[in-house]
């Protein structure tokens, strides 16, 4: 018997003692099977068909990062891991697309393996998922992984500063400045704004804010700021950083004092 029908089926079966010619396939796909039997000595060839209904199998799809946990900037692969889901076998094909935080969208083919994965140094933490497309076998399914990617920390350092007056009766910081730096590195984290507040008794002075340069320095300009009566209550000052893409918020507390000579010009 030669049966015959859809994906290029075509396969010839002795028949048995039993009068039965039987195959096995795991590829068949939904269609219409032909069987024709040749025929022998004693009997004449004759056909049959069947109408084959084959339902697309369920997947699963897995989802890993690594490392995970991770240090911002740092390099990250992200695999996920399709396979077919019972009862059907075989590896599915098509594609994943992941997608996550920071805009994240990116679409791989699925390899031999059941794997597709990517790699990337500009993740950030949240949750990525995995969606598998699914194939002409295969279902479509998703999974998720949660990663981490650490911020590097940093430290600030803020300078003493003075509160002067001048000759026309109004105050002035001559000079202010904070220096920002990572912390396990002691680099200066160059290019980010710090933010200077005064703490007066009657609340905090924003005295403005300055990006740090190639040492790390933010210095508040211009020189002989002007601030507010209110300030010489103030004893302290503080400079902060909001934080940044991988770099983590830090701030520190400087001396704020009020010098009344020599009067300035």
């Amino acid at each position: 018997v030669t049966f015959t029908g859809p994906g290029g089926l075509n396969q010839t079966v002795t028949v048995n003692g039993s009068g039965q010619a039987c195959f096995t396939s795991t590829t068949l796909t939904t269609g219409t099977v032909t069987a024709t039997y040749n025929g022998d000595a004693c009997h004449s060839t004759s056909t049959g068909t069947v109408a084959v209904t084959v339902n697309r199998s369920p997947s699963t799809t897995t989802v890993t990062a690594t490392p995970n946990p991770s240090a911002c900037g740092q390099s990250v692969t992200v695999c996920a891991t399709v396979a077919a889901g019972a009862p059907g076998s075989g590896t599915p094909t098509g594609t994943v697309t992941f997608t996550g935080p920071g805009g994240l969208s990116q679409t791989v083919p699925v390899n031999g393996s059941g794997q597709a994965c990517f790699t990337s140094t500009s993740l950030a933490s949240g949750t990525i998922t995995a969606t598998y497309s699914g194939d002409t076998c295969f279902l479509g399914s998703s999974g998720t992984v949660v990663i981490t990617a650490n911020s590097r920390a940093t430290t600030m350092t803020a300078t003493p500063a003075q509160i002067r007056l001048r000759a026309n009766g109004s105050l002035v910081i001559p000079a202010i400045s904070a220096t920002l730096r990572e912390t396990g590195t002691n680099a200066p984290v160059v290019g980010q704004t710090v933010v200077f507040v005064a703490n007066s008794a009657t609340g905090p002075v924003v005295l403005g804010s300055a990006v740090t340069d190639a040492s790390g320095v933010a210095t508040l300009a211009p020189p002989n700021l002007t601030v507010p009566g209110t300030i010489l209550s103030a004893r302290t000052y503080r400079a902060s950083f909001a934080g940044a893409a991988c770099l983590a918020p830090s701030s520190a507390t400087g001396t704020l004092t009020f010098v009344p000579a020599p009067i300035l010009p």
